[in-house]
């Protein structure tokens, strides 16, 4: 009951942050790029400490130092909203790839709109394709970082869907590093579910992948394997059952 109280406030406040950040974007979108930044930081540093202070909500970052100096596209977990905030604190000036339908948001969608987000249509996948790798590369060039959510939903904690080579086809194109994220935020807000719980979110970055002499399907591979080892290590009760019944299934 407390967890839904809380939840209920945190929502209300943090739509109160941002319908006067969303119009105040807005109307920065003739100042250049750094400027919008420094505006959505502002709003960035607020959600972070309802986060904090509202839910209870701490993090911790593993693997700092396997973060490249240049620009690159980062394959991460898709587990809850928080991740989509939360990452924004981790890494240089970066954009998200996401489906247009959330640029029809009021107030929040029109931020993204302003921040030059990669907006795609799912349901055209050869032009969503073209449009990754248009702006991907465009925005890799103006120095933003590119975060891509492979499995191209939200994924519960020991569940994977199927990785989509996109992010990977981008790296080789563009010559980026690929930086595999794994998280567990999904373990505090879960997929679902109204309430949101307290709780420490580990975010574990790996060891950037160098893109020369390798291709988008080995990319892939090498970045899936890592981030759903990885995941294995941050949620290891969420796999028990699973691996017991491939257990039972194998003898």
């Amino acid at each position: 009951m407390m967890e839904a109280l809380r939840t209920a406030l945190f929502l209300l406040l943090v739509s109160l942050l941002t319908i006067p950040f969303g119009v105040l974007v807005s109307l920065a979108v003739f100042f250049p790029m750094p400027a919008r930044y420094r505006i959505i930081a502002i709003w960035r540093r607020g959600f972070m400490a309802l986060c904090h202070y509202v839910l209870g909500i701490r993090y911790r970052v593993l693997g700092r130092e396997n973060i490249p100096a240049e620009p690159s596209v980062v394959l991460a977990k898709h587990q809850s909203a928080w991740e989509t905030v939360g990452l924004q604190e981790v890494f240089p000036p970066l954009v998200f790839v996401l489906k247009k339908e959330l640029l029809r948001v009021p107030f929040f969608g029109w931020g993204l709109a302003a921040m030059k987000m990669i907006s795609i249509d799912r349901a055209a996948a050869k032009d969503a394709l073209k449009q990754v790798f248009d702006q991907g590369r465009e925005r890799l060039a103006a120095g933003y970082w590119v975060v891509i959510f492979p499995e191209g939903t939200r994924v519960a904690p020991g569940e994977t869907e199927r990785y989509k080579p996109g992010g990977a086809h981008l790296a080789v194109r563009s010559a980026a590093k690929v930086v595999p994220v794994a998280h567990n935020a999904g373990e505090v807000w879960k997929k679902g579910r109204f309430a949101i719980s307290p709780g420490l979110i580990t975010i574990s970055i790996g060891p950037a992948i160098d893109p020369a002499g390798k291709t988008a399907v080995k990319i892939n591979a090498l970045a899936s394997a890592w981030i759903e080892a990885e995941m294995r290590r941050l949620s290891p009760h969420r796999y028990r059952a699973a691996d017991a019944a491939d257990a039972v299934a194998a003898v």
